[in-house]
C-alpha cells in the first residue's frame, strides 16, 4: 500500500563542514578533482543517513552534488563563457554576477546522471532529483546571443528533456524543476514559460514536480517578503495554468508564509507539496506546528494528494537544526496520518 502524506525535503540539505564551507550560500567546494568525486559521494551518503533517520519517505542526495541550483547544470553546457561575467538583477531582487550565454547553448555529456545512479545504488526508498528550471536558468544568465528570453527557455527546456530523460533511466521516481522565477514573471510564465516547463518534461513515465518558493532565507529574499503585504497571492498568477498542464506535483511554500491556504484550491487534482518548515529561521518547528500547517492543507488538498515537505532548501542552515526540522517534518505527518486513520 503507497504510504499516505509521503514526506521530502524540497531541495538542498547543508554540507559537511569538510567538503564546503557550512551554513554559507553557494560556497566554493574545498575538494578537487577524484579527491572531489569521492567527497560529494560522502556527502550523499550523509544527507541519505540523515533523511532516513529522520524519518523522511522520498529522499533525494540534499544536492551535496551541486554549488549553486542553477548554475552547476549551467558549468556543463556549452555556448555559455563563465569567464565573461555581467551583472544582472536576477528576479528583480538582487545584483549578481553572472556568465554569458555566447553561442548555441547544448549538452556535451551528462550532468548529474553518474550522481542519480549512485544515489539509487544506495536506497530502495522513492527518489527524487531536482534540476532547474528553464525561466529560472534564463534568469540567472546574461544572454548575448539568443538574444530573447524565449527562445533561450525553449533551448534550456530541450537540454532539460535529454537530462530528465536519463535521470528517469537510471531509477529516479520524481524529477523536480526549481522555478522560483514563476514567482515574480507572471506574464511569461503564462505566455510561454510553462509551455517550456512541459517541453522540459515531455515522454517522461517517471512522476514530474515544479517548485515554486520565496526563496532560501537570504536578505535579497526576506526584504522582498517584506514588501509584498499582508497576503502574498502570488500564485494565484500561475497555478490556474499549471493545473491543466501535465505537471503531476507543484511544490510551494506555506509555513510562516503570508501565502493564504485557499490558494490551493486552484490546483486541485494535482499532487501539492506543501512547504511546512520554514528555512528561513534556525527555529526548530515542533510536530504540531507542522501537523496544524498539513490540517490547514488538507481543507483544499485531498489527503492522498498531499506531501508534506520544507517550504525551500536548507542548505544555508547548521546541519543539527536541518536534522531536528527533519524529524519535525516527518513527526507532524505522522501525527496527521493517524487522525486520518481514525477518519476511516
Amino acid at each position: 500500500m503507497k504510504k499516505l502524506l509521503p514526506t521530502s525535503t524540497a531541495g538542498s540539505l547543508p554540507k559537511p563542514s569538510w567538503i564546503a564551507e557550512p551554513e554559507k550560500l553557494w560556497s566554493p567546494w574545498k575538494l578537487q578533482n577524484d579527491e572531489l568525486i569521492e567527497g560529494k559521494q560522502d556527502a550523499l551518503r550523509v544527507a541519505l543517513q540523515e533523511q532516513q533517520q529522520a524519518g523522511i519517505d522520498i529522499v533525494s542526495d540534499g544536492e551535496q552534488t551541486r554549488q549553486h541550483f542553477v548554475t552547476t547544470f549551467i558549468e556543463h553546457l556549452s555556448g555559455v563563457d563563465f569567464e565573461q561575467r555581467k551583472t544582472v538583477k536576477i528576479r528583480d531582487r538582487y545584483d549578481a554576477s553572472v556568465p554569458v550565454v555566447v553561442d548555441a547553448v547544448a549538452r556535451q555529456k551528462p550532468v548529474f546522471v553518474d550522481d542519480a545512479k549512485f544515489l539509487r545504488e544506495q536506497t530502495q526508498q522513492p527518489i527524487k532529483w531536482a534540476l532547474p528550471g528553464p525561466m529560472t536558468m534564463i534568469d540567472t544568465l546574461y544572454d548575448d546571443h539568443y538574444k530573447s528570453r524565449e527562445n533561450l527557455a525553449w533551448e534550456f527546456a530541450k537540454i532539460l528533456n535529454q537530462e530528465a530523460k536519463e535521470l528517469e533511466a537510471a531509477g529516479v521516481d520524481i524529477i523536480q524543476f526549481d522555478e522560483p522565477a514563476f514567482n515574480v514573471f507572471f506574464d511569461e510564465v503564462n505566455d510561454w514559460g510553462i509551455a517550456a516547463l512541459e517541453k522540459a518534461v515531455e515522454g517522461l513515465q517517471c512522476e514530474t514536480a515544479v517548485h515554486i518558493c520565496y526563496g532560501y532565507g537570504i536578505k535579497a529574499n526576506t526584504d522582498w517578503k517584506k514588501t509584498l503585504g499582508s497576503e502574498w497571492r502570488q500564485y494565484e498568477e500561475v497555478f490556474p495554468k499549471l493545473q491543466s498542464s501535465s505537471i503531476d506535483i507543484v511544490s510551494l511554500e506555506c509555513q510562516n508564509s503570508r501565502v493564504p491556504m485557499e490558494l490551493m484550491a486552484l490546483i486541485r487534482g494535482k499532487k501539492v507539496m506543501v512547504g511546512a518548515i520554514d528555512v528561513a529561521t534556525d527555529t526548530v518547528e515542533t510536530p504540531e506546528q507542522v501537523a496544524d500547517t498539513l490540517r490547514k492543507a488538507l481543507e483544499f488538498v485531498d489527503a492522498e494528494n498531499l506531501y508534506p515537505s520544507t517550504n525551500c532548501g536548507m542548505a544555508p542552515l547548521s546541519r543539527s537544526v536541518a536534522r531536528g526540522k527533519l524529524s519535525a517534518l516527518s513527526a507532524g505527518a505522522e501525527i496527521v496520518r493517524k487522525e486520518l486513520a481514525g477518519h476511516r
